[in-house]
Order: structure tokens, then C-alpha cells, then sequence
């Protein structure tokens, strides 16, 4: 019988690139599967689902409400529709309409990157009109401060290592300006391990990625106040009609999300343990400098950092576009490669896949 692989004539790949959407993000765990399989052999009302779910899993979390959504996109475009409508039935049915004019969401211009698609489109698919705060490299409370007028609805901020890092106010500095100008903040924090601080700092709504740091299906969560929330479910029967989530993976994130806060994202000296004999054996490979690097956002996350030199046959991104050659493609983390640097992030690469990539390494860096 032909693998999947083979039917599709699909490339295997090697993730050492980190949870990532292009490459489907992560593997589930088995409770997840589970889960999945139970509601894809049985029926459900819907309604029902979405908000017993939501309310079992904001109870795990220690919110007020929380609602699964089918990605974290999908949970900033249905955000900023909620904070826009706040329960408006005519904006449901209406999103678009002239006659609703509070509609900026003021988003640091550091924060206004582009994640596999840009954060503003998302914002304007749910009827928000981006208003850029402070500069690429500086945003202050002060600078969000000066950008509110009467058409605010919210004030977004990303937490990602895609944004700029220095010289941007906090999220509790955020918090601070949002409230006391009576504004709802919403945090999209992706990626993000901690299902607890950015409630804890006082954020209205908080948007996770199901798959990512959570491994779970392919989904996004929605959590924070009780009425924002709400809000946020109502999309179901507007925007969010176009972006629906199944019924197999709302019980697959509820089950991931159990598992998660039981067990936790692997620890970080633990990943540190099992980086040090990968970096040995690449150390000993000619033409690259190798060393533990970590998330450059602070997460507890560590990395293999490789520097391609001078001395090497080929260059960082030459050598990248090798590693995917082949029957096994291995794809990294390419975001400083213009500057000589590749990143093994190994979240998902198991002590085989480690070797294999050693190997290749040392077929690609050392061939004459």
C-alpha cells in the first residue's frame, strides 16, 4: 500500500523551523486525535458545542469566557468585529455599513508585520481601519496615547517574534493607556506558551494559535472577558460564517489544551539537554560556527544557531535551499539568513530526525 507521501507525491519534510503554519504547524498529541475522532463520528448542536466547550475550557484556563475559532487570523478578524458591533445586530448583518464609524484599531507600527499574512488585513476583514502608532522602531504609551480619537475601537498589540522587540511599550503599558481611555486591548498572542499572563495584565481579549505552542488541531482560541467574548461568538452567524471551525476540532483543541496545562511546553533546559549533542556533532562540521541561541521574543525556547563563514562552499541561504533538496526535505528557521545565520529549532525534530540532519550537513558543507 502507497504512503500518503507516495499517493500524493508529497515532499516528507524534517520541521526543525519551528511551529510553523506552512509546514502544518505541529504534531497532535494522541488525545487530541482521540478527541477528533469522536466528533467526526457523531452529531452535535452546534450552538451548543461552540459554548459549552468554550466554557468548560475558560474554566481551565481561569477566564471569564473563552471561544475556539478555526486560527488565530480567524480570532483577530472576529475580535476586531466584535469590538466594533459590541452585540449590534444590525453590524452583524452589516459589518461593512457607512453607518458604523467606530472602526481604528490603533496597532504599534513595529507590531504591524506580516506573519505569513499581514496583520492589517486581518483587521480589515473584520471591519477595522488600521491607525499605526509611533514609529517602526518606537512606540511609547504616549505615542498610542496621541493616535485615540473618537472612531477607537481597540488597541491591538502582537506579541511575536516577528515584531520589533526594543523600544515598544509593554502589554501592561498598553493595558494602562486602553483602560483609562475606556478601550478594550486585544493581544494576539500566537505563538505564545502562557495561557495566563496576558489575562493577568489586564487584557480584554487574548488570541491563541490552537497548533502551535498548544499542539493541537488546527484552530485558534479566543479568551478574556465574559461580554467581549460573547461578542465574539456572535460572529459565528456574520464574518465568521466564512471561516467556520468543525466539530472535530473544537473537541481536539479542548482536548490539547487539558493535556497542555497538565503537562506543560517542554522546559527549557530540557530542550537545552537535548540541543547539546546536535550542536556538538555540527560543531564538528568544517565552515560553520554553532551555539544554543534563544527566542529572541523571551520565550523559553532554544534553538541551534548556525553561522555560515566566509570559509564555507556555500552560502547560508544557498545551504538552506540544499537541506530541501532530496527525498527528505529539512527546512529551518530563515529569518537571519540574509546575515550568514540559520536556526534548528527542534520542538518537533525527534533524536532521529537529528541525525539524519547531521548528516546531510555534513554531505552539503563538506562535498568537493
Amino acid at each position: 500500500m502507497k504512503s500518503i507521501y507516495e499517493k500524493y507525491d508529497l515532499t516528507e519534510v524534517i520541521n526543525a523551523s519551528g511551529k510553523m503554519t506552512a509546514l502544518g504547524v505541529s504534531k497532535y498529541p494522541d488525545e487530541a486525535i482521540e478527541a477528533q475522532q469522536f466528533g467526526g463520528k457523531n452529531f452535535f448542536v452546534m450552538d451548543q458545542l461552540a459554548e459549552n466547550v468554550g466554557a468548560y475550557v475558560a474554566k481551565l484556563i481561569g477566564a471569564e469566557d473563552a471561544h475556539i475559532v478555526s486560527s488565530a487570523s480567524a480570532g483577530i478578524a472576529q475580535s476586531v468585529a466584535a469590538v466594533i458591533g459590541k452585540g449590534s445586530m444590525y453590524h452583524l448583518h452589516h459589518p461593512f455599513s457607512k453607518k458604523i464609524t467606530q472602526r481604528e484599531i490603533i496597532v504599534p507600527k513595529g507590531h504591524n508585520v506580516d506573519y505569513g499574512a499581514p496583520v492589517e488585513t486581518m483587521v480589515e476583514l473584520g471591519g477595522g481601519v488600521v491607525v499605526e502608532a509611533g514609529y517602526a522602531n518606537k512606540c511609547t504609551p504616549a505615542l498610542i496615547e496621541e493616535m485615540i480619537t473618537d472612531e477607537t475601537a481597540a488597541i491591538l498589540y502582537i506579541k511575536s517574534h516577528h515584531t520589533v522587540q526594543k523600544s515598544m511599550l509593554s502589554v501592561e503599558e498598553a493595558v494602562d493607556v486602553a483602560h483609562r481611555h475606556n478601550l478594550p486591548l486585544i493581544i494576539d498572542a500566537a505563538a505564545e506558551q502562557d495561557l495566563h499572563k496576558y489575562l493577568e495584565s489586564g487584557a480584554d481579549l487574548v488570541i491563541y494559535s490552537g497548533a502551535k505552542a498548544l499542539e493541537g488541531t488546527t484552530s485558534g482560541l479566543v479568551i478574556g472577558a465574559g461580554n467581549l467574548v460573547k461578542w465574539v461568538r456572535m460572529q459565528s452567524y456574520g464574518i465568521g460564517r466564512a471561516m467556520k471551525i468543525g466539530k472535530e476540532n473544537i473537541l481536539g483543541l479542548a482536548a490539547a489544551i487539558e493535556l497542555y496545562l497538565e503537562k506543560g511546553a517542554e522546559p527549557g533546559e530540557e530542550m537545552k539537554a537535548r540541543l547539546s549533542p546536535f550542536i556538538e556533532e555540527l560543531s564538528k562540521i568544517p565552515g560553520i560556527n554553532v551555539s544554543v541561541a534563544q527566542d529572541p521574543a523571551g520565550r523559553e525556547i532554544y534553538r541551534a544557531k548556525v553561522v555560515v563563514r566566509d570559509d564555507a562552499p556555500l552560502n547560508a541561504l544557498e545551504l538552506i535551499e540544499e537541506l530541501k533538496k532530496g527525498e527528505l526535505a529539512i527546512y529551518t528557521r530563515e529569518h537571519q539568513a540574509n546575515n550568514g545565520i540559520i536556526e534548528f529549532d527542534i520542538r518537533s525534530v525527534n533524536e532521529e530526525e537529528m541525525d539524519k540532519i547531521i548528516i546531510r550537513m555534513k554531505e552539503i558543507l563538506t562535498k568537493k
